[in-house]
């Protein structure tokens, strides 16, 4: 397959055009879904849309209820799904935890998320990845500048842009406690970043990225055209933003947390294909590649 985002192959980063259309689905369907046409139109042009008070405080409280459960089963476990900081060990994400928690796995196919990802898709979806994020007071640590497509095409072989992924804030997320950051309108282009890609990379990367990250010169430039918006919103709002947004986070000194659910629909038209580093696949865990089950309408 002819690789249409080229990324770490070259000598120098290189901005390139986006190839992909943001919104797939027709006028007839894009009309007919559950989000309006200034909300198209803001996704379309920043990259992303922030939903308010999405879920119930209820659905939020059983949520955390939850959250805090993975967390205490998790505490002590060495598996390769639950990813640590660096420096204190404490957990960072958790990797599949729509397999290890009911509840969280019909989160994965709620209708009033998927049916606003189809919408935009344009097709039936899949869940590529699912996992949870924590940020604990005065110990969280940064997500550094990243488009997660770069990555995905990169180590994981998904050919085009055509997935969203969704965080559902489980706590309040100030503009001091390391909410996510995000370049308005940086989806329509794509950087192609410099290093050669280790094996095993993500063994690595999960805790600290250092490849697949913008360099300064180009970061700048999205800057000054799009600005930074930070996610700053109450628990039970719904960030969807697209796979290719340049995002981060800052890291949390403050002593309130900041969780979030997250998690990344892919097309079923855009399942992935071998790697386009030439490297072996990362697990399942991190990218569903065999499992290629389609979330159904209104399951």
């Amino acid at each position: 397959m002819e690789d249409l985002y080229p990324s770490r192959v070259y000598d120098k980063p290189k901005i390139l055009e986006r190839k992909d259309p943001v919104l797939y689905g027709s006028p007839g369907e894009l009309k007919e879904g559950p989000l309006n046409k200034q909300q198209l139109d803001f996704y379309e042009t920043n990259g992303f849309l922030l939903l308010d008070n999405f879920f119930s405080p209820e659905e939020v409280k059983e949520m955390r209820k939850h959250l805090d459960l993975l967390w205490e089963e998790n505490r002590d476990n060495d598996s390769p799904e639950v990813i640590r900081e660096p420096e204190s060990n404490e957990i960072r994400s958790i990797f599949d935890a729509h397999r290890k928690n009911e509840m969280f796995n019909r989160l994965s196919r709620d209708p009033r998320v998927t049916d606003i990802i189809r919408q935009i898709l344009g097709s039936d979806i899949y869940v590529h990845q699912f996992r949870i994020n924590f940020k604990p007071g005065f110990k969280g640590k940064e997500f550094y500048w990243h488009s997660d497509f770069e990555t995905w095409h990169v180590e994981d072989g998904m050919p085009r842009m055509r997935a969203i992924s969704c965080s559902i804030l489980l706590t309040d997320n100030h503009s001091y406690n390391g909410p996510l950051m995000l370049i308005p309108g940086s989806h329509k282009k794509y950087v192609s970043c410099v290093g050669e890609t280790p094996e095993d990379n993500y063994k690595f990367s999960l805790k600290k990225q250092e490849l697949g990250v913008p360099d300064n010169e180009s970061l700048t430039r999205m800057v000054k055209e799009g600005g930074i918006t930070t996610a700053a919103a109450p628990a039970g709002s719904l960030l969807l933003f697209e796979c290719n947004t340049m995002h981060g986070s800052n890291g949390n000194i403050t002593p309130l947390p900041r969780s979030n659910v997250f998690f990344v629909f892919n097309s079923v038209k855009n399942k992935l294909v071998e790697p386009f580093s030439g490297l072996k696949p990362r697990p399942e865990y991190i990218a569903n590649r065999t499992i290629q089950t389609p979330v159904l309408q209104n399951s």
